[in-house]
Formats: C-alpha cells, structure tokens, sequence
C-alpha cells in the first residue's frame, strides 16, 4: 500500500477532546468564582462604609455605589476612598 498523506491518529483525537472538556469545566469554575468575588468586594461594609436608610448620608460620611438593599445608600466616613 501507497501511502502519501498521514491522518491523525485516534489517539491524539480522544486527548484533544479530553483537554478541551477540561478546559472547558476550569472556565465554568472560574467565571462562576468570579462573581461571587466581585459581589463581595462591591459590599458597602466590605469597602468600610454602612447602608443607611435613605438617599442622604450624615454628617462626615460621604455616599459611595456599592451593594446596599434597595432604599438604602452605602455612606463612607470622610476621607476613606
């Protein structure tokens, strides 16, 4: 038999399709990480500031955006970025 041309053998198919799985199982893991992460650090208490019931913040805090229940506003002391 006269062979000009190799295939790819079953072999590197079957560990191509493996690795891709896995890649593809460490990307659903990370991303899914991800965000949780990213809602833990936008928490008001978690940047130091407090929800306060409102739109307006007292006396020596300032408003921040982070993750407060509705109706209330995250207030960071003075000074704390």
């Amino acid at each position: 038999m006269n062979k000009k041309a190799q295939g790819i053998s079953m072999n590197v198919i079957i560990i191509a399709a493996i690795a891709l799985l896995v890649l593809v199982i460490l990307s659903v893991i990370f991303i899914g990480r991800m965000g949780r992460f990213g809602e833990q650090t936008g928490a008001c208490e978690q940047q130091g500031g407090t929800c306060y019931d409102g739109s307006t913040c007292p006396q020596g805090t300032t408003k921040y955006t982070a993750n407060c229940a509705e109706g209330k506003v995250c207030c960071l002391p003075v000074g704390v970025t």
